[in-house]
């Protein structure tokens, strides 16, 4: 038999306790899609939320960070993040990774394999690492991205490292609820600049080249020369920051110190200025609409009369008797009435 859930008193004394175990269970049941399970997780991210960053006014010295990681397959997201969150350690920090990975549109499945590409920082107590799906959501995250940060944050976990699915037009989701956007980029020049979206670069506060070991020590800087080139036509930032181009290599661990003290002086600029507690308001802002959204197409699809309706309209819409844009405005007026 299955052990009953713990309350969510339980989970919430837990949880502020640093209990691994308690954490671990509270992020899958935010990701369940039961409703009694969401009921329940709702009442345990209203009741921590006071004690994270964004659930009160943020004083001088900022309860947490915020990053994400992005870059395309193969750039060694996972490699970079377990080099910088062991690093972390050893400045006295402790790192909560949220690992994304994306689901198979076919079977819905994901690997969730990031706890054995970090091995060493999987093992380390002062770090929490958590995959998840990415299921239908676009954006690079998972539906729950959000509530898993005010999870680990309230467990006393203080850098948070966002590694999203990879680079794509969309991974703004991403940038909507974290500080600082970190794009991971390969060694070589031209060609991986004209294949990132521009989108994606306006949206980096760092560019980093990662692989910049061996023999890809001169391609990795004429890339970083690229780059920083790149980096000057851009539009300003709100934050007033001037985005970093770095290069470093996370196999062999050389200039992520540099990196993280580079970081650092970001968050300090951006609490310095004030962008910090403006862009946490706009984040928590964000996270109502992408809330009531999911919500809306929620309650649409289970209303009654949109059930039947759609089913009606969709073997018109099949058989080609009527198009998808009037199908779906029928569908609407069903809802709206």
């Amino acid at each position: 038999m299955r052990r009953p859930l713990p309350t969510v008193e339980q989970f919430v004394k837990g949880i502020l306790a640093s209990d691994r175990v308690l954490l671990g269970q509270a992020i899958t049941l935010i990701e369940s899609v039961r409703e009694d399970h969401q009921a329940m997780a709702r009442k345990i991210i209203g009741q921590l939320l006071p004690a994270v960053a964004g659930g009160k006014e943020l004083g001088p010295v900022l309860p947490s960070l915020r990053i994400a990681v992005t870059g395309a397959p193969g750039v060694g997201k996972s490699t970079f993040i377990e080099a910088l969150g062991m690093h972390l350690i050893a400045c006295g920090k402790r790192p909560a990774v949220l690992a994304i990975d994306p689901s198979s549109t076919v079977s819905g499945g994901s690997i969730l394999g990031d706890k054995t590409r970090m091995e060493r920082l999987s093992t380390s107590e002062k770090a929490f690492i958590r995959p998840s799906p990415s299921g239908d959501s676009l954006g690079g995250v998972a539906r729950k991205t959000r509530e898993a940060i005010v999870l680990v944050e309230a467990a006393g976990f203080d850098t948070i490292l966002l590694e999203t699915v990879g680079v794509g037009q969309s991974e703004i989701s991403a940038e909507r609820m974290t500080d600082l956007f970190l794009l991971l980029l390969l060694p070589g020049a031209g060609d991986e600049l004209q294949g990132i979206k521009r989108g994606i670069v306006e949206l980096a506060d760092f560019l980093v080249v990662n692989k910049a070991d061996g023999d890809r020590v001169k391609l990795a800087n004429q890339a970083r020369g690229h780059y920083l080139n790149a980096t000057h036509l851009l539009p300003a930032k709100p934050s007033g920051w001037q985005p970093r181009v770095m290069a470093c290599s996370a196999l062999e661990n050389t200039a992520i110190a540099e990196l993280w003290d580079a970081i650092l002086e970001f968050q300090n600029h951006i609490l310095g200025n004030g962008f910090l507690i403006e862009n946490r308001r706009q984040q928590a802002r964000y996270w109502l609409e992408d809330s009531i959204e999911a919500g809306l197409k929620t309650m649409f699809y289970k209303h009654p009369a949109v059930k039947a309706k759609l089913a009606e309209l969709e073997v018109e819409v099949l058989a080609g008797r009527m198009s998808a844009t009037e199908a779906a405005e029928r569908v609407v007026q069903e809802f709206r009435y």
